[in-house]
């Protein structure tokens, strides 16, 4: 029975707390303060007013408030979350403040202005259950909006809790499609209006609440309704449990053993990432939580899983031992622990167990298929995993030191077994990087003949396909233009592992390429999603998408996060240019021009120029969706970006004349040559035009060439300075996949020049036969 004199009612409480409020606040004090004003001013006054709630008081960087109403309460959270979503959209991660919630109905005291009770400790012990940018709330309030509010909800199951007597029934409200059908525009309500209600929302409760909703799971650049089933808070996929696997440590005495540790780590989260019932973040960010003292629960958070699993590795010559635990973040309990045991050759077989006892703890069914994968060993020879894990480790650093290393591992690997695919996947990696960063100058190998090494590799990697393989093959046929072809490719790869992000970011770009960009956008959205700490090429995909579909706002805000992350990436800036072309934004449209130009000069490239645009390295522009093309080029001339050499009627003209076949070109008019030939015509006065750019051709070029930048010099007039209509000209440029050589012999015959010659193996093809070449002084 109530004290004489006690006040007690029946009421909804909400408790709320900022994660990381700390840091925030020891990083930008006057930036986090000025933010909070602004969201209190323009979104949590008007939100509290309309559902009518009023904060009880603030607890440092908690809060709790009141309503009338548990539909309200529920209704008000989701109203503040849907909508900081959209609003922290540009604002870069580690600066975006992140709030659980908790929501209780219960019997309380009233002491004046302030509140206590049971009812109070359960909302705030739910809170504390909640992930970051969460809602967790009580059967209570569950039984009560079930048949309220279209929502879904995950039902968490009993959790015992600190000082609740009972254990309590959480459930986690989804927020997906449907809660973002419930947001209602913000009007701004009087301030008499709001303070006839309860009292005035103090400054202290923007201070507390800025952070309810800039949630985890909310994928930069997009309007709220198009990114909601992109949830981090739990698995985006329906039905699906959702897992990280941190770095397990390496133990060993030998500290050089980190790159095996590492290595094993990487083999869980790829054979995981091979379930389809279950939805695995990628290697790139649990590998960010590596030698850090975190807490299961902010990684759960940071990543959006409810599952952790993390260990140990310890080897001692031939033998090994794994220690793993798996971890539910809700309620911090360990599913299970165990040891593992055995030699190097039986490393597999000890994975195979770890990856089994996770999907029986996490009630995940496997398809036959994936039960027949699970049971295959990659390779018989231990030396050759070993020297797999080594080689990989060194590729994943992404330098050139490291990728020359990581070549000379995988090769060893694929030596000591012939067979083995994955090696072979790798190798075609680590070449396909040498080809596509420009590596060749630095480790000493020319693009055509990593180029050649990437295609024998990957030929032996789909003898024993993975996934890696399929990607690699999508890439390398999509940089030739082949994009029908890569799809089918990299939808292979997906069908192998569905986890996989860089699978994503290569279907997204391949879709990209043929014109889908409304496939393509969702495909780079879910490479996000796995791998929430995404590099910058993800987003450089997005943004493709998004300028696609003009949308070009967006577009320009995927793209200024891309060189926020990476500055020295050229065609970032003229992507930019273009899309601040088509908004009108004249003067940063010149700022990404220079920024551009000042990039390329170093290279002893060429000014941007429109016709510049037209020769991506990725399966070059004259092989993208026409549209695309001219959304692009548009957008640069309304930038006023030069034109370039060519006339704009010209601008596709010469591409009639081109056609490719498995990527290599043939051009009508003219006739293709190898080296012999080549070699014979200069002997008899042909002159060869090497049409690379001017660092290129001064590094090392055919004895007697002369220089015309396709994309600066090569103009029907300065071609005739140098031959007759009808002289012999051979035109040469990198090697038989290098479009530059091709597009100059069809822009010569289209001018009129008859003896045309199409030199496709270019200077590589000339150094190979053993003939003169030369360089310019300083080289």
């Amino acid at each position: 029975m109530s004290e004489e004199g006690v006040e007690r009612r029946l009421t909804t409480i909400l408790a709320a707390d900022v994660v990381g409020y700390s840091r925030l606040m020891g990083e930008d004090e006057v930036g986090t303060l000025a933010a909070l004003k602004a969201h209190r001013k323009e979104l949590i006054e008007p939100k509290a007013a309309q559902y009518h709630g009023r904060t009880i008081k603030l607890m440092g960087d908690g809060a709790l408030m009141e309503f009338p109403s548990v539909v309200d309460a529920v209704a008000f959270s989701i109203e503040v979350q849907v909508a900081m979503g959209e609003r922290n959209a540009e604002v870069p991660e580690d600066r975006r403040l992140v709030y659980r919630i908790g929501i209780n109905i219960g019997d309380i005291i009233v002491e004046g202005d302030d509140i206590y009770g049971d009812g109070v400790n359960v909302a705030a012990r739910l809170e504390g259950l909640a992930l970051s940018g969460g809602i967790c709330v009580a059967r209570n309030v569950y039984n009560q909006v079930r048949d309220k509010l279209d929502l879904n909800f995950e039902d968490l199951g009993e959790v015992e809790a600190k000082n609740i007597a009972r254990p309590i029934q959480v459930f986690r409200v989804v927020l997906d499609d449907k809660a973002v059908a419930l947001v209602t525009p913000i009007v701004q309500a009087p301030v008499d209006v709001v303070r006839s209600r309860w009292p005035a929302i103090s400054a202290g409760l923007a201070v507390t609440f800025l952070a309810i909703v800039a949630v985890v799971w909310w994928q930069p650049w997009a309007p709220p309704i198009e990114t909601t089933s992109l949830e981090t808070m739990a698995p985006p996929l329906s039905g699906k449990p959702s897992i990280a696997v941190l770095p397990f440590t390496n133990i060993s005495d030998d500290p050089e053993q980190e790159y095996f540790a590492d290595g094993m780590t990487e083999d869980l989260i790829t054979d995981l990432s091979k379930i389809s019932g279950l939805f695995v973040i990628a290697r790139n960010s649990s590998f960010s939580y590596k030698g850090r003292q975190v807490k299961v629960r902010q990684v759960a958070e940071e990543l959006g899983v409810r599952y952790i699993l993390e260990g140990s590795v310890r080897r001692v010559g031939d033998m090994v031992r794994i220690n793993a635990q798996l971890i539910d973040a809700t309620t911090g309990g360990h599913l299970w622990a165990e040891r593992y045991d055995g030699s190097l050759a039986d490393v597999f077989a000890l994975q195979d167990k770890v990856i089994a006892k996770i999907v029986s703890a996490m009630a995940v069914s496997l398809t036959g298929e994936e039960t027949a994968r699970t049971v295959e060993a990659e390779t018989d020879v231990p030396e050759a995993y070993d020297a797999f894990l080594l080689g990989w480790e060194l590729y994943r650093r992404q330098t050139i030191a490291d990728n020359t290393k990581a070549i000379n591992q995988l090769e060893k690997a694929v030596a000591l077994d012939p067979g083995y695919g994955r090696a072979y996947a790798g190798l075609a990696a680590a070449y396909w990087d040498v080809v596509n960063r420009d590596m060749e100058h630095a480790v000493s190998v020319q693009w055509q003949h990593a180029f050649d090494k990437m295609e024998e590799s990957i030929a032996k990697a789909l003898e024993a396909p993975t996934a890696t393989a399929y990607w690699v093959q999508a890439e390398i046929l999509a940089a030739q233009g082949r994009f029908d072809e890569a799809l089918v490719a990299i939808d292979h790869g997906v069908a192998l592992e569905p986890n996989n992000p860089d699978i994503h970011v290569s279907k997204a770009l391949i879709l990209n390429a043929m014109g889908r960009a409304g496939e393509a956008e969702p495909a780079a959205r879910l490479a996000m999603r796995l791998n929430p700490h995404y590099r910058p090429k993800v987003l450089r995909e997005l943004g493709r998408a998004l300028l696609h579909q003009e949308r070009y706002e967006e577009a320009a805000a995927a793209f200024e996060r891309v060189v926020s992350r990476e500055e020295d990436n050229g065609y970032d800036f003229l992507s930019l240019a273009a899309i601040y072309g088509h908004l009108g934004s004249l003067e940063k449209a010149k700022s990404a021009t220079q920024r551009y130009n000042k990039i390329f000069s170093e290279w002893a490239y060429t000014p941007m120029t429109v016709q510049e645009a037209g020769f991506w390295w990725y399966g070059d522009m004259f092989d993208y969706d026409e549209a695309y093309v001219a959304t692009l080029r548009e957008g640069l001339r309304k930038a006023g970006v030069p034109e370039g050499p060519a006339p704009a009627a010209e601008n596709f003209d010469f591409k009639a004349l081109v056609n490719k076949s498995e990527g290599t070109m043939q051009v009508e008019g003219a006739e293709r040559i190898d080296p012999e030939t080549a070699k014979g015509l200069s002997d008899r006065g042909a002159i060869i035009v090497d049409v690379r750019d001017a660092g290129s051709y001064a590094r090392e070029r055919i004895a007697g060439a002369v220089h015309l930048d396709l994309n600066a010099d090569l103009t029907e007039a300065n071609l005739s300075k140098l031959v007759g209509k009808d002289d012999q000209v051979i035109f040469t440029c990198w090697g038989k996949y290098c479009p530059y050589a091709a597009y100059s012999t069809a822009k010569a015959v289209l001018w009129g020049f008859s003896r045309v010659y199409y030199f496709n193996g270019g200077f590589p093809a000339w150094k190979d036969a053993g003939y003169l070449t030369e360089s310019s002084p300083g080289y």
